[in-house]
């Protein structure tokens, strides 16, 4: 399984229209970031999105994405699915499944009208979407997602977990807690198998709707993850500063006693590949 970071930045993206910070004007690349999405090529060569922001269509060409077998939406912020129209040429030959709690795939389907009004004109003006409510695993070839009930903020929304080959790989954007049923069910099931996790954390202060750069990798640590990337970073720190923030996490952590032998951290960045 392969996994390629689309977007790593928060619901404006890097750089934010009208900032002149020193983040927004720098020429680095890693501090340029789109709207958080993952792009997970499976062993037998399926293709699967969660959440399709803004930027897809650059995302997609950037990454040669050519086609996909399903997509999975964490929530229905418009930073996460505002794309979904660029992913027409993907959807001509066949329907796209898309799944989603029920909440999510009411919000989409509501947003995105047009692509599933029967008396809307027809042609090739929209993508063909197949839209599914789940509350359990999902099998796409070999590979099984399965939906983590997070919060961000005071709404419930899904993390995701994809299964291959007794590896797993998480990723829980936008979150501000993990619920007491999910940390329960992760911890069970996590084991050696949960190599990967791409966690939100938004910047170092506190915020109503997001974890800290702190929470995330306590959350991610807690969880057993032998490789930790932050994603959904918005534009108060610059990569290289978040780097440094995540040695200095390690630091004191050991200095608590916590074995990390083995354990990497980093933030994530547009174009990031994580192989599995």
């Amino acid at each position: 399984m392969k996994v390629i970071v689309l977007g790593s930045g928060t619901s404006h993206g890097i750089p934010v229209v009208g900032c002149s910070c020193p983040v927004c004007a720098s020429n680095e690349s890693k501090d340029k970031r789109m709207r958080s999405s993952v792009y997970i090529e499976g062993a037998d060569g399926e293709r699967v999105l969660i959440d399709a922001g803004p930027e897809f269509r650059l995302q997609a060409l950037r990454a040669g994405i050519s086609g996909l077998d399903a997509i999975f939406l964490t929530h229905s912020h418009a930073d996460h699915i505002h794309g979904l129209d660029d992913v027409r040429p993907l959807s001509w030959e066949k329907p796209l499944p898309i799944y989603g709690s029920e909440q999510t795939i009411a919000e989409m389907t509501e947003r995105f009208s047009y692509v599933f009004d029967a008396t809307a004109q027809q042609g090739g003006g929209k993508p063909r979407l197949s839209p599914q409510a789940v509350n359990g695993p999902v099998h796409t070839g070999g590979l099984t997602f399965t939906p983590v009930p997070v919060k961000h903020g005071v709404l419930d929304i899904f993390g995701w977990e994809a299964a291959e080959n007794g590896k797993s790989f998480l990723y829980l954007t936008d979150t501000s807690a993990i619920p007491p049923s999910s940390l329960e069910r992760l911890q069970a099931s996590g084991g050696t198998g949960r190599r990967v996790i791409i966690i939100g954390g938004l910047r170092v202060r506190p915020h109503e709707t997001h974890f800290t750069f702190k929470e995330a990798l306590n959350a991610a640590i807690g969880l057993g993850a032998k490789e930790v990337y932050l994603t959904h970073l918005c534009h108060e720190h610059f990569h290289a500063e978040i780097d440094i923030f995540c040695q200095q996490f390690m630091e004191s952590q050991r200095s608590l006693g916590k074995n990390l032998e083995g354990v990497v951290i980093h933030p994530a960045w547009d174009g990031l590949e994580v192989n599995l």
